[in-house]
């Protein structure tokens, strides 16, 4: 007797047994624990590529190092930068102030002319008087001194004054605003000496002693 067994892979089953139903919560489990484990893994990639973003397109702060070498200059300026020379005043000795006022006093009377109260005088006895104390004047500071003009324009005449210009050999008067060059009148063409030609003085030579007195005998 031939029988034949044949498997219907069609059916279904209507009814679970224990093994159907622990395989059925292995199989949901795992489910759902590698759903979690994607979960976790793409949130990561997610914030390792934010933190890449942020950290290459954010611009880096140039102010931190700036001021570094704002500071690194200052102390190169500090260590580097030359002393400013010292101000030195010249003590002005008198023998030269002196020489002078004696050799006005020789040519010229000019202190007994200084001295001398004129109010008792007429202005004819004064410009008398005044003409010898010019001509002696006038004796002594070309003999002992080169003098000349600091500006060669006819006085009255319109001067320009560079920018730059000496301060002590051009006095500006009047309204001054704004910078050089300025352009006005020359009211005074000035002076200055370019040879002094003083005698020399002898040791132990009294300069303050500008005219000895006369004693007739």
């Amino acid at each position: 007797m031939n029988m034949t067994y044949g498997i219907d892979l069609s059916l279904k089953p209507t009814t679970f047994d224990l093994w159907h139903v622990c395989l059925a919560g292995t199989v949901a489990l795992l489910t759902l624990m590698l759903i979690s484990l994607l979960i976790v893994m793409v949130i990561s990639m997610m914030r390792c590529r934010r933190k890449s973003v942020l950290s290459t397109s954010a611009p880096v702060s140039a102010e931190p190092v700036i001021k570094i070498v704002e500071k690194i200059i200052e102390v190169e300026k500090l260590v580097h930068a030359p002393a400013p020379e010292p101000v030195i005043l010249k003590e002005a000795t008198p023998d030269a102030a002196l020489q002078l006022l004696s050799l006005l006093q020789k040519e010229a009377r000019f202190i007994d002319f200084i001295k001398e109260d004129v109010t008792s005088y007429s202005d004819a006895d004064i410009g008398i008087a005044a003409r010898v104390v010019h001509e002696g004047c006038n004796k002594a500071i070309n003999e002992h001194f080169t003098l000349a003009a600091i500006r060669n324009e006819q006085e009255g005449s319109k001067v320009t004054i560079p920018q730059g210009f000496d301060a002590g050999a051009v006095r500006l008067t009047g309204n001054i605003t704004g910078a050089a060059p300025f352009t006005g009148t020359l009211i005074h063409k000035g002076w200055q000496v370019t040879n002094i030609r003083l005698p020399k003085l002898t040791q132990g030579h009294d300069a303050t002693i500008l005219a000895a007195a006369e004693v007739e005998l």
